[in-house]
């Protein structure tokens, strides 16, 4: 249960503060600074959340990470059930937390929509979409399956590769599709954003949990092939 709780606690921090500075500072291709600032914030939530909860539940935060390591061996098919309603309902919050401060505070919500990711960057192409999360969401699994592995020799600095490599691949995804690589990510403020009047993201959802998916098990299959040594 305390797995299940620090996954929670996880995914809110990182709903919260990634999603949060998108919202605040805008992440359109004009404003490179948005960009930046809104990259730092999700792979630095990761960072924090590594060395603060890693300890306790692996630090997943992301149904597509908890998919690799299930594919990998390193959960049963329970444990990633609860790890992922968990993440799901951390998101939730996050995404709620954020409504209040944004509502209370009357702040504007620069993304128009919670941080919630879209094809906007893509032309609406479902193709292109499921094309970046899948290609995103593997380089980003198969990075934390190689820096946590028992032969990995980067002992305590795997937090800070993980968190770097999230800012890469965001510096990346968020003109094309905002950078999603975790379903309950997107879960979240898609589903804020509907209870405001806003259904693109809901529509548009499915791209966002397909995608980071199989981009995930295709990293869990390559890695677990590469590693092996027959």
């Amino acid at each position: 249960m305390k797995k299940f709780v620090a996954e929670f606690i996880g995914t809110m921090v990182l709903v919260t503060l990634g999603c949060g500075t998108a919202m605040l500072v805008g992440c359109d291709a004009v404003n490179g600074g948005g960009y930046i600032l809104t990259a730092l914030a999700f792979g630095l939530t990761i960072v924090a959340m590594a060395y603060s909860i890693g300890n306790i539940s692996g630090c997943h935060i992301n149904p597509a990470v908890s998919l690799g390591v299930l594919l990998s061996g390193g959960m049963d098919i329970k444990e990633f059930c609860g790890y992922v309603a968990s993440q799901c309902v951390g998101a939730l919050a996050g995404s709620g937390l954020l409504s209040i401060i944004f509502a209370v505070g009357k702040v504007e919500d620069k993304t128009g929509g919670f941080g919630a990711n879209g094809l906007a960057g893509v032309n609406g192409s479902y193709l292109a979409g499921l094309l970046v999360e899948c290609v995103l969401t593997f380089i980003f699994v198969i990075t934390i399956l190689g820096v946590t592995s028992k032969k990995a020799s980067h002992g305590s600095f795997a937090g800070l590769v993980i968190g770097f490599t999230l800012v890469v691949v965001h510096i990346l995804g968020i003109g094309l599709t905002g950078t999603s690589v975790n379903p309950a990510r997107s879960f979240g403020p898609a589903l804020a954003a509907l209870f405001q009047g806003n259904s693109a993201p809901a529509t548009q959802l499915w791209v966002f949990i397909v995608g980071p998916l199989v981009g995930a098990a295709l990293a869990a299959f390559v890695y677990k092939y590469l590693e092996t040594e027959k």
